[in-house]
């Protein structure tokens, strides 16, 4: 399903995300520019609603304050100590086996809050950044990663306890660099991994308020 980077209306304007309304029966607002508030997500609920989407949450205005918060995206920022000993083999993504990386990912971050779903037309994005990788151990699939210059844009362990492994794995890419990536506040697991690891939060991205 098609997105809205703008959708406008008569009482302003607001940024649409549908895309994950097949996969999770979820739209994301973003209002933008109006002077009603009120008025305009309604009118962005309404269209979402006949566009399919069950759950709706919405950001980027302070009235939103009075609905039930749903996540904070937080930016977190670090380094990670790496001894070779410790970096598993990485194997990059290739046209062969990018449909492989995107089904792990889709699968993985099927229950994770503010995760957007991967489809086939993004498969050309992953294989041109050259950062996406599939991460064994003596033919043990730990995980897979996608660092895009300096930001992790995606991880994910395949089994319990290797999250650290997968995360040095990426760090070895970028050595001696900071790294930086996006979580969800409700992603506590994830949280606990990084702040252990030395990651601190470096910005509060964005709010979003359940609005249905």
């Amino acid at each position: 399903m098609k997105d809205f980077p703008i959708f406008p209306t008569a009482h302003g304007a607001a940024s649409l995300i549908l895309k994950e309304i097949p996969y999770r029966q979820e739209a994301y607002v973003r209002l933008q520019d109006t002077q009603e508030p009120e008025l305009l997500l309604q009118e962005c609920v309404s269209f979402c609603t006949a566009c399919g989407a069950e759950k709706i949450y919405a950001a980027g205005h302070d009235m939103l304050e009075k609905y039930p918060l749903h996540t904070v995206v937080w930016q977190m920022r670090g380094e990670l100590f790496l001894s070779e000993e410790e970096i598993p083999s990485m194997f990059p993504v290739t046209e062969q086996t990018v449909s492989k990386w995107r089904e792990l990912y889709n699968q993985k971050m099927q229950s994770i809050d503010n995760a957007s779903t991967l489809e086939a037309r993004d498969e050309a994005r992953i294989l041109e950044s050259g950062g996406a990788y599939f991460i064994h151990d003596s033919g043990d699939l730990l995980g897979i990663g996608w660092l895009e210059e300096d930001r992790l844009s995606a991880i994910a362990a395949m089994k319990p306890g290797v999250g650290e492994l997968v995360c040095k794995a990426m760090q070895s890419l970028i050595p001696q660099q900071q790294i930086t990536l996006e979580v969800a506040s409700t992603n506590e697991k994830a949280i606990r991994l990084y702040t252990r690891l030395g990651f601190l939060k470096t910005a509060e991205l964005s709010r979003w308020y359940r609005v249905k």
